[in-house]
């Protein structure tokens, strides 16, 4: 070792050295943080008037330009601050200084140009985003040039091997990280399962459709509008629901929606004089108080449907395939109980009902009962893409109308027709392998 090699130029190339190691961190841990931060949170604390918060969103809108730009910096200054090293250990150190700089700069480089100022970006991921993005966004500004060549000739190369970029799509969908975070954080604890179940039966509204809800027909309560006015009157009280659809001659022609308070309104109006006569119901026009059907076609998503709803200010629709033939029934019930589960009053059947726990761990099931429910009931994954019901699925996979006591093993379950009702499967057993 020369101690001559101690001079002016020997400290000067040292403390550049330790600028450019401080730089290679800002450049890290900048990195980290715009691509960690969340950028609804971003955007919460922009609304609020953090100018830092607005620049990183705008920063961050071309990711593939800012982290060119970053990297680029980054590999700037750490291979010139290694090359620095590398000359002043080997004025120092002779031969052996190539050894040594390549030791020191490993460590430094390491510990406080990557781990260091990763850490504290990972830990603080907002924050330091909104603390660096100006001086990011004047280095993406003035790397710009260098890095749209670079896009250019990446793209190329990848392009020879057969891989096509989309510099406008996103990693990932905005749904798919709601998703994704929902997951973890209820695995972790965090977030509730019904607030996970909300949250999702929310993002799904688009993707549902409104025949894998609907009540199909063969459930739904009609009246026939040619019986006397007085059996219509009895059937409405005795019935559960407050809108039921009346029909003549065949249940496919629906004439009309009875609602039970315009059937109660038109009775109290014909007791003015304190009694309503058999002459008076007999000669009751009971279409005099219905309301026009209103039908929606089996393909309608459930997000468009609510809009409809609200727009129209209903709460019931009649479902229809593509040759108008009925199908089932909907309610904006039937749509929020997506979002927040089974809604029930003292009317309803108890929903429990469809689920019974039997002693050697299996589970007693409704076969009407959608996978959709029965998924979110036990958080289980059975496909719902071909089947809306856990019957209809077992028929899908069994390929025939199976016969009670029959046993199928499909999707990591083991299914037994418990029960059936002509060529319904009423009743199935459902047990996890």
């Amino acid at each position: 070792m020369d101690p001559s090699s101690f001079d002016a130029a020997f400290w000067m190339t040292a403390a550049a050295i330790l600028v450019l190691l401080v730089l290679s961190g800002f450049f890290s841990g900048s990195e980290t943080a715009l691509t960690a931060a969340s950028r609804g949170k971003l955007r919460a604390n922009a609304d609020k008037g953090n100018k830092g918060a607005q620049t990183a969103l705008e920063v961050t809108e071309d990711s593939e330009r800012l982290i060119g730009s970053v990297l680029l910096g980054n590999n700037v200054v750490n291979i010139l601050a290694t090359s620095l090293a590398t000359a002043v250990l080997t004025k120092v150190f002779g031969q052996n200084g190539v050894a040594f700089a390549t030791l020191i700069m490993t460590l430094l480089v390491l510990i406080f140009a990557e781990v260091l100022p990763k850490t504290f970006a990972i830990t603080y991921p907002e924050i330091v985003a909104a603390r660096v993005a100006r001086p990011i966004a004047i280095v993406v500004l003035v790397f710009s040039p260098i890095v749209a060549a670079v896009r250019v000739l990446v793209r190329g190369v990848l392009r020879v091997f057969g891989v096509e970029t989309d510099p406008d799509s996103n990693i990932l969908a905005v749904r798919e990280e709601i998703a994704g975070a929902l997951s973890l954080g209820h695995s972790e604890g965090i977030v509730e399962k019904e607030d996970r179940d909300r949250i999702l039966g929310a993002l799904d509204l688009n993707e549902r459709y409104v025949e894998e809800v609907m009540l199909h027909r063969s459930g739904i309560e009609m009246i026939d509008v040619d019986l006397p006015p007085a059996d219509i009157l009895r059937l409405c009280l005795e019935s559960n629901h407050t809108r039921l659809p009346l029909f003549r001659e065949t249940q496919e022609n629906i004439v009309g929606v009875l609602h039970a308070k315009d059937l109660l309104r038109a009775m109290h109006k014909m007791m003015n004089d304190g009694v309503v006569t058999a002459k008076e119901l007999d000669d009751f026009n009971i279409l005099s108080v219905t309301m026009q059907p209103y039908f929606v076609p089996e393909t309608t998503t459930l997000d468009e449907q609510m809009r409809q709803f609200l727009k129209r200010k209903s709460h019931f629709a009649l479902v229809v395939d593509e040759y108008g033939t009925l199908q089932g029934l909907i309610t904006l019930e039937d749509i929020l109980e997506e979002i927040v589960g089974e809604i029930a009053d003292e009317f309803d059947d108890d929903e429990d009902e469809q689920i019974e726990k039997t002693e050697d761990g299996a589970y007693l099931v409704d076969g009407s009962m959608t996978i959709r429910d029965l998924n979110r009931a036990h958080d289980w994954n059975l496909p719902d893409d071909e089947a809306n019901t856990v019957a209809g699925l077992v028929i899908h996979e069994a390929q025939m109308i199976p016969v009670q006591g029959q046993v199928f093993s499909f999707h990591g379950f083991r299914f037994e027709v418990v029960e059936k009702e002509e060529n319904r499967l009423a009743l199935l057993k459902i047990r996890r392998l």
